[in-house]
């Protein structure tokens, strides 16, 4: 049948061009959106010609002021919010005086986005605050850490995780520059620093409360965050650094001053202790008062004791008996009370530093040789947790109550270490991983000394024989190979020992060569003469000679002192020779370090008042006066009459007095050779021939 008229008009209808009609446009769709609107006015106050810009005000190259980019901080948008931190910078950068003018307003508005939820804006202001605080005086800054802290500890118990390991990350600048204030009163609850640790404990999800001194661990962190090795590398490293300023000892005292901590249990009394520590230790650098000099009789007016509390008050403070006992009595609380909250601390930590260092060991000593540095760095930052939470406790002898259980603790991680002692890295090529490796031995050994110390004293249980004889052997094998300088299975290539490994193996070394057991005789007379051999082959202008001269020169004095406990049997003929090199070590420091040089004096002059017999015997004597002719003065064949290393010494300085009263001490009436070299040296200054002479009379 043929299509119906309606099926061929709508066919057609597809096909056909409507026609418009006159003064019709052309019609919108149904579906079109309407984009049109209506506003009263538009305000573009930047572009406004009627805005006259003021040239005096310090622009970026967007125009923008630094009022400007502090109110941009403050901007809904987070690339606004970033390109402020970059306008920040330029400005401040091209206008140091800004800063000075405008730190106040500059910390508290980029406080405010510590917390922010974008990851650019808070990588941009942790390198903003890299670049800004090298710029800031430390007098500056310290006030503001106040207002930095508020909002730190807000977002590290911030919900995201990656928030709070960025408030980690700021905290580490923190404690680069201002580390006192984000420390202070870490063990006191309500504190800024003790917030600050609640902050790490609750991002590893510790218990932060605690009751009785024996009672169980109360955890307070309702937190259930998993952190990859990445993020839990930057809490542990930061825990480890914070740990590390807030149980230091020694913020006060000079760097090159060796902490003897070890000797103390060694001596029948500690004031026994503090005198001998003080024989030889290096101060005349630090005397400010000036020189008097040498006279016969003593001067009634003059000062005839030091001012023992110097550092607590002033001279012309006065303090009385009452006073000095409540100071000194608060000092010994406030140590007792770190020690406590120090071993709950540990004691709250203790599961997850063993988890830790069981999650990375299969990865870090694996047998196929690959080793994992992010979770190598993990097991490092663990052994330095461990060091900084244990080592002020024990060291500690008055706090008898928590002792037993974190020396229990203690070994319990090290029983977990000791398989892999020492730990060296499988056919590793890269740097960073053999000084990671190293790090981590050397601290294994500190934490070791600790616990061989403990086990010495009896104080606490002791391991089995057995194993505390293998981890002793293997502790004295690995320090011996290190003074040696030997190749170890870390390197093949031989190095010498760095200053801050002696520093931090000297307990170890102590350790091992004080020992009461009589199958461990050998291994300490082996241990003592690599000491000695490593002292005696330094050069003498190395960074580790003044350690190492001070360290041995403590070792042979203990037997002189009758307050000393224990007895260090020491090889004659090795240590003879070590006295014996002294002399020509005078001669190649000459005035390069006046600090190894005092410690040699101090040294040579009290093993002649206490009667050593390695240097009082009559052998040793005339050897000792022959060699310090030419640190005086000597006769060239073609150049006659030269001074010697004396004559570099500050001029007038008590260096040169400590010279002259060695060669008074050692002086022959028979022998007039170092007389006469003494006396060359001396021609030139009529104040050290005056004394020369006086004390040449009394000696």
């Amino acid at each position: 049948m043929p299509k119906s008229a309606k099926k061929r008009k709508d066919k057609a209808a597809d096909f056909s061009k409507a026609k418009l009609k006159l003064g019709k446009g052309k019609q919108q769709p149904s579906n079109a959106i309407d984009t049109s609107f209506k506003a009263r006015s538009i305000a573009l106050p930047s572009q406004s010609i009627a805005k006259h810009a003021d040239t005096a005000v310090p622009t970026t190259k967007r125009r923008l002021s630094l009022d400007d980019l502090i109110l941009h901080l403050k901007h809904y948008s987070a690339a606004t919010r970033k390109d402020a931190l970059f306008g920040l910078r330029e400005i401040l950068d091209a206008h140091p005086h800004l800063l000075d003018m405008s730190l106040p307003t500059i910390i508290a508005s980029t406080a405010r986005i510590i917390g922010d939820e974008d990851a650019s804006v808070r990588k941009s202001l942790l390198d903003f605050f890299s670049w800004l605080f090298p710029r800031v005086a430390l007098d500056d800054l310290a006030p503001h850490s106040t207002t930095l802290l508020l909002f730190t500890t807000s977002a590290q118990t911030h919900i995201f995780p990656e928030i709070r390991v960025d408030a980690i990350r700021l905290l580490n600048i923190y404690l680069e520059y201002i580390p006192a204030a984000i420390v202070a009163g870490w063990d006191r609850e309500s504190a800024t620093g003790h917030q600050v640790l609640q902050g790490y404990l609750g991002i590893l999800n510790a218990g932060t409360s605690f009751g009785d001194a024996e009672g169980p661990m109360k955890a307070t962190s309702t937190a259930s965050v998993v952190l990859t090795a990445a993020s839990k590398l930057v809490v542990l490293q930061s825990l480890s650094r914070f740990l590390r300023h807030a149980t230091s000892s020694s913020v006060n005292s000079p760097s090159n001053d060796i902490d003897t901590w070890y000797l103390a249990s060694s001596f029948a009394t500690r004031d026994a202790y503090l005198a001998f520590d003080n024989l030889v230790k290096p101060r005349l650098e630090r005397v400010d008062s000036s020189v008097r000099d040498w006279c016969p009789e003593g001067d009634p007016s003059a000062e005839q004791y030091p001012a023992v509390f110097s550092a607590v008050g002033s001279i012309g403070s006065q303090w009385s008996l009452e006073e000095l006992s409540h100071y000194t009595g608060n000092m010994e609380e406030t140590v007792n009370e770190n020690s406590v909250f120090l071993a709950h601390l540990a004691r709250a930590l203790h599961s997850t530093l063993i988890s830790t260092f069981l999650d990375c060991a299969p990865a870090v000593f694996s047998p196929n040789g690959h080793v994992d540095e992010t979770q190598a760095r993990l097991i490092l930052a663990v052994s330095d947790i461990a060091k900084c939470l244990y080592a002020p406790v024990l060291r500690n002898t008055s706090s008898a109550t928590p002792s037993a259980r974190t020396a229990d603790d203690l070994r319990s991680i090290l029983g977990y270490m000791s398989p892999y002692f020492p730990f060296t890295p499988q056919n590793s090529r890269d740097i960073k991983t053999e000084q990671t490796f190293e790090a981590l031995n050397i601290t294994y050994c500190e934490l070791s000394s600790l616990a061989m110390m403990i086990s010495a004293d009896g104080s606490t249980k002791k391991p089995t024989q057995s194993n505390r004889r293998q981890q002793t052997e293997r502790v004295a094998n690995y320090v011996i190979q290190l003074l040696k300088g030997e190749s170890t299975a870390i390197s093949q290539l031989s190095r010498p020992i760095t200053p801050q490994a002696y520093t931090a193996i000297l307990p170890t070394l102590w350790s091992l060569v004080n020992t009461s057991v009589p199958e461990s005789r050998d291994l300490a007379r082996g241990v003592l003469l690599a000491v000695v051999e490593h002292g005696r082959k330094a050069s003498s202008k190395s960074a580790v000679k003044q350690l190492s001269i001070e360290f041995i020169a403590r070792l042979l004095l203990l037997d002189t002192d009758a307050q000393f406990n224990d007895n260090i049997g020491a090889d004659v003929e090795v240590v003879t020779e070590w006295v014996n090199h002294l002399p020509k070590c005078l001669w190649e420091l000459g005035s390069s370090n006046l600090t190894a040089t005092e410690i040699i004096l101090r040294f040579l002059i009290v093993s002649l008042h206490r009667k050593s017999p390695l240097v009082c015997d009559n052998q040793a004597l005339r050897l000792l006066r022959s060699q310090l002719v030419p640190y005086f003065s000597m006769t060239h064949p073609t150049r006659g009459q030269i001074v010697g290393p004396y004559s570099k010494l500050p001029p007038g300085g008590p260096l040169r007095r400590l010279a002259l009263g060695l060669a008074a001490l050692i002086n022959d009436t028979e022998d007039s050779a170092l007389s006469s070299a003494v006396n060359s040296a001396v021609l030139g200054s009529e104040k050290e021939a005056t004394y020369w002479r006086n004390i040449r009379s009394w000696s």
